[in-house]
């Protein structure tokens, strides 16, 4: 299939113009008056990981209104939102809101993992598509071996992700040996820690110690005393940013210098605040994408974003909160109109898609396959180093 590319700032109009089609074919869910197709957001507007859900839906938003100012064969879409306030039991609550009173095409979020976990089987049942921009824990789309036909993503899994940073730590930066400190009640820091595992060791490595925190905490001082003792040349950290800001903060503190890592989850503005710009320097993340990098299009998306949100840079999450909207447009598109169950069907036969985040194609399992950017922070700047294509 030809490459399709979108609307907006940078993207030709082909999604949004044409003969209309299929205009007449709504289906009971997301329908609003005949002219507006709903869109559901279950994100994290507060709690514990606020900063996602307020970045995704902000993406979310500046899409929308780029989208609406054409329509889509004559609509609009609508959007929805509920706050998950970062708990399960609010994301499955929000899911059954959506589906049963707001009558939505399809679900953007949540943000993390465990909340978007807690909504797939609800949306399944009601045949209502859930595409989680940043969700990428494998179980989303396939479990026990089978896919969630009505799970989707827009970012990359992590077992890509932990890979890489394993491949990063052992080639470039030289690690021989290393410490794993997880997150023990977080199913997407489990993931990237046991992919991280399996690719370090396998190119050599050795992983020294392996230690674990509960969300919330607030002193890691018995376990980082620990860490320091194993002497390891590097410390992979897969967790969410508060924690990681406090565990960085007072591992420094302690005299461990040796380079920190990460995944998209410590993406966030608050993690210098927290951890203080110069324990940063010498860490790095895996990201879906960064505002650093000198790609046309990402820079043009960047300063459409700063100018919304008043100077404000765009992070991962609100890439491909930007990203999720457009590619369920594009589904709604090649759908005819807002009937759920067309949708599913549009979203899972997507290929080639430019989106800012790279080019999506979907595979069986419903995951995206596509590249994954490096960065490192100095000063409490996130810096691209880097980009990692998929073998």
């Amino acid at each position: 299939m030809k490459k399709r590319k979108l609307a907006g700032i940078f993207l030709s109009l082909s999604l949004l113009s044409g003969i209309a089609a299929g205009c007449g074919a709504q289906g009971t869910g997301g329908s609003g008056g005949g002219d507006v197709i709903k869109i559901g957001a279950n994100l994290e507007l507060s709690g514990g990981v606020a900063s996602y859900g307020q970045s995704v839906s902000e993406g979310l938003e500046l899409a929308l209104e780029e989208i609406n100012k054409e329509g889509i064969d004559g609509k609009k879409l609508e959007l929805k939102k509920v706050d998950n306030k970062s708990e399960a039991a609010e994301a499955t609550a929000g899911a059954l809101k959506l589906v049963s009173q707001d009558k939505v095409a399809a679900v953007v979020g949540a943000a993390t993992s465990t909340n978007t976990l807690a909504q797939v089987e609800i949306l399944a049942k009601n045949k209502v598509p859930l595409v989680t921009p940043t969700g990428t824990n494998p179980a989303i789309t396939v479990k026990d071996g089978k896919v969630n036909e009505y799970a989707f993503r827009t970012c990359f899994i992590d077992p890509f992700q932990g890979t890489v940073a394993a491949n990063f730590a052992s080639t470039e930066l030289g690690a021989k040996t290393a410490a794993v400190y997880i997150d023990s009640a977080s199913d997407y820091s489990k993931g990237l820690a046991a992919a991280f595992k399996e690719a370090f060791t396998k190119a050599g490595g050795k992983v020294a110690i392996e230690e674990a925190y509960i969300a919330k905490d607030t002193d890691f001082r018995a376990t980082l005393t620990r860490i320091k003792s194993a002497k390891p040349d590097f410390v992979f950290l897969p967790g969410y940013y508060e924690e990681v800001g406090l565990i960085i903060k007072q591992g420094r503190e302690m005299g461990i210098d040796v380079p920190f890592m990460g995944g998209d989850g410590w993406d966030s503005p608050k993690l210098a605040e927290i951890a203080g710009a110069e324990a940063l320097n010498n860490t790095f993340i895996t990201n879906h994408y960064s505002s650093g990098d000198p790609d046309e299009k990402i820079q043009k998306f960047v300063e459409a974003f700063k100018k919304k949100y008043k100077d404000k840079s765009p992070d991962a999450f609100a890439a491909l909160g930007y990203d999720t909207a457009y590619y369920i447009a594009d589904a709604v598109k090649r759908a005819g109109g807002g009937d759920p169950e067309k949708i599913q069907k549009a979203l899972a036969e997507t290929k080639d898609l430019q989106l800012i985040s790279g080019n999506l194609t979907l595979d069986e399992n419903h995951d995206p396959v596509k590249s994954a950017s490096i960065l490192e922070y100095k000063e409490g700047k996130q810096e691209f180093k880097t980009k990692v294509e998929p073998e």
